[in-house]
């Protein structure tokens, strides 16, 4: 086991669009709350761990609100409701609405990591249920100090580990514990500020030192092969229900819409043009790699087992997965040099949902081993490429400490690791280039991609049921009203630009993944309703009536549980 393995992370950094473009207010709060707790953390490891090689995937529309945050602290405006209690001087005459909207939201973060372990805070919790219990006449007993305490405390809870040893006043007030003043909540709005506007700019950093590779995915986050052809979801799921709509109006230019922009916006905020493209949710199809290729891009990724059922296309039978899974491959035709990889979901969902549970040592040692026995499979003289990829925010509050420990014992044991070489898959193909066929695995190819997402391998989180489908019918139906009125000409280039926005935020993938019994009814009713809100925006743009069915939810389901922390209920991923 003396040659080199090489392993690629794919760190997935994204939130959907919480704006409501007619007001400007952003409507939930996770962009900045993941800011301060996550990226914060994920970029503080890598800076700890110079050599530690990564891909970090940034999705544009998360980009964009980042870069709309900052400019709210350098203003002075605040758009978000509940940064903007937090930094107001008098909670003490809140209204009804107001005092709802804090019991409501400063409870929604992971009880066991991050509220249990603070007293002060549990405490405020305690006593919200017992008045709860009572009724809502007897919540009106809580005072403005209660408000201000739980305000502060949400907020503390929800900074990251590296951002409490970086920053005095965070350790400070949660030594106070409570009784917080309003200095003491402008003191933390600061370090939120500071902290929020330096995301962009560190990861920047880590990649002109090389240290990392930036990737992305098309600027708004749509599942492009269903945009591309609706009856690809069929192609991993046969007798799969779709919408009534033949397919999505236009979707080929939308898809190049969504990727033209990614790009620009790659180039503003890195200064280079990204090498690779993570397609939202992993979902890739035929045709969307020939979308890609077109664009000139070099790599893509995806899910083991959208890789499986591709192989299982053309051969009855699958050799065993370390035969297959740990090499590039490329597809016959147009996508040809497109090189792509696949998710070891194993791998990755041992840290996405396993690890949580673990000592940080033991989890750390165990991934390690995991991966030398890969090493100790390989065939031949072939170096392997693993690829762990999951989402670079959701699964650490289930974590102690925000997976602090796990991540830099991790870390740690990587850069001293004389078989496994992190690395990334922009310098992986580098070296194969130069290196030629030696000591690299084959290039697998096929003929094609049996269409579907890093989530099963299928699109069925996105479309097949009644709800989902019923979304996609409301989409296409704004799809159309668009191509009639824009093609006519009938909007000014300013009016044009806000309908083209508002549009692309609609086709946003994570409108149907809310849809589900699978998630939580108070997060269904409330994706449901700012879905709907959006598309009659969008109709309101292009200056006609919206539908009346769009005053009526789309869904009946969900599991009546509240929703977990982080503004998502956890991924298969």
């Amino acid at each position: 086991m003396n040659k080199p393995l090489d392993l690629v992370f794919l760190w997935h950094m994204h939130q959907p669009d919480y704006r409501d473009y007619a007001s400007g207010e952003f409507l939930l709060p996770w962009v900045y709350l993941h800011a301060i707790k996550d990226y914060s953390d994920m970029a503080s490891h890598l800076e700890r761990h110079p050599k530690m090689r990564a891909v970090v995937n940034f999705v544009p529309i998360l980009l964009d609100q980042l870069e709309d945050y900052e400019q709210q602290f350098a203003s002075g405006t605040i758009r978000d409701p509940l940064l903007r209690l937090l930094g107001r001087n008098d909670l003490s005459c809140l209204s009804h609405a107001e005092c709802k909207f804090i019991l409501d939201s400063c409870f929604r973060s992971n009880h066991t990591k991050m509220i249990a372990p603070y007293p002060a805070y549990k405490r405020l919790y305690d006593m919200f249920k017992t008045l709860e219990a009572a009724g809502d006449t007897a919540l009106t007993y809580l005072s403005g100090q209660y408000m201000a305490d739980l305000l502060t405390w949400y907020h503390l809870a929800w900074c990251g580990e590296s951002v409490r040893r970086e920053h005095e006043v965070v350790v400070t007030l949660m030594s106070k514990g409570e009784g917080f003043d309003a200095n003491d909540r402008r003191q933390l709005c600061e370090v939120i500020g500071e902290v929020v506007s330096g995301i962009i700019p560190r990861y920047r950093k880590l990649a002109e030192t090389g240290q990392i590779e930036i990737s992305a995915t098309p600027h708004y986050h749509p599942l492009a092969p269903l945009l591309l052809n609706l009856n690809s979801a069929r192609e991993s799921t046969p007798y799969s229900s779709l919408p009534q709509s033949p397919n999505y109006p236009g979707g080929r230019g939308r898809v190049a819409a969504h990727l033209t922009s990614a790009l620009e916006s790659h180039q503003k905020r890195f200064g280079t043009t990204p090498q690779g493209i993570w397609p939202a949710e992993g979902a890739v199809s035929t045709a969307l790699l020939e979308v890609l290729a077109e664009q000139d891009c070099h790599w893509a990724a995806s899910g083991e087992t959208v890789l499986a059922n591709s192989l299982r296309a053309v051969q009855s039978n699958l050799p065993a997965r370390a035969e297959y899974l740990y090499r590039p491959y490329h597809i016959a035709g147009a996508s040809r040099k497109i090189h792509t990889f696949f998710r070891d979901d194993r791998l990755s969902d041992l840290i996405g949902f396993e690890y949580s549970r673990w000592h940080g040592r033991d989890a750390a040692l165990h991934f390690i081993a995991q991966i030398e026995e890969i090493a100790r499979q390989r065939q031949g003289d072939e170096t392997p490429v693993v690829s762990v990829i999951l989402d670079g925010e959701n699964a650490w509050e289930y974590y102690p400490y925000n997976g602090f420990y796990f991540l830099d014992d991790l870390y740690a044991a990587l850069e001293e690791h004389t078989v496994i070489r992190s690395t990334t898959y922009s310098d992986y193909l580098a070296r194969r280039g130069e290196q030629g066929s030696v000591d690299f695995p084959a290039e697998g190819e096929l003929p094609g991609l049996v269409a579907g997402s890093w989530v099963y391998g299928t699109f069925s989180t996105w479309i097949g049921s009644p709800d989902k489908d019923r979304a996609w019918d409301l989409l296409c139906m704004a799809k159309q009203s668009y191509d009639m009125v824009t093609v006519g000409g009938h909007l000014s280039e300013a009016e044009y630009q806000a309908a083209e926005r508002q549009l692309s935020s609609c086709e946003s993938s994570d409108w149907f993944w809310w849809f589900g019994d699978y998630n939580p009814s108070h997060a269904v009713e409330s994706f449901d309703r700012l879905y709907r809100h959006n598309l009659i925006h969008l109709y309101h743009l292009l200056k006609l009536p919206a539908p009346a069915v769009l005053n009526h939810p789309i869904s009946h389901g969900g599991r009546g549980e509240e929703v977990e922390a982080g503004g998502a209920m956890r991924r298969g991923s």
